[in-house]
């Protein structure tokens, strides 16, 4: 196993938090290692709202030929789509920050146990538990 992880929620690697025995969940420094991951991930979101801007600026054509014009419209599209997606993602990015900085990170919205480090690690904006997220969704499939 190498030492990055390339987790399935963010498009970067970092070394994996390395537990110690009888150390205190949420202390100061998986504090700092879920802080680190969230700035650079936000970081990362943020470069890529600033190409795509750029991107459709340089792109942006009238072209004569109607198909042409649909294409580039509908790649526009896609694109957009990303983007208010990454915009919702930042947002929960920020929760997650603030979350830090007010003791609540790390720990289950919903019942207040312990979301656990790897969790965090392959899901750095998770706000309930393994279990509360299951039964979420049961919930979820049910009413819709």
């Amino acid at each position: 196993m190498s030492d990055s992880n390339k987790t399935d929620s963010s498009p970067f690697s970092f070394k994996p938090y390395q537990e110690k025995e009888g150390e205190e969940y949420m202390n100061e420094a998986q504090l700092r290692h879920f802080e680190s991951i969230l700035r650079k991930w936000k970081a990362n979101l943020m470069e890529e709202v600033d190409r795509t801007v750029h991107h459709m600026q340089d792109d942006a054509a009238n072209f004569p030929d109607p198909n042409d014009r649909a294409t580039q419209e509908s790649e526009f599209s896609l694109e957009l789509r990303t983007r208010d997606r990454e915009r919702k993602l930042i947002r929960k990015i920020d929760q997650a920050l603030k979350d830090i900085e007010s003791g609540d990170y790390g720990f289950c919205e919903s019942c207040g146990i312990e979301i656990g480090i790897r969790r965090l690690e392959a899901r750095p904006t998770a706000t309930m538990c393994i279990d509360c997220k299951t039964l979420d969704e049961i919930r979820e499939k049910q009413m819709g």
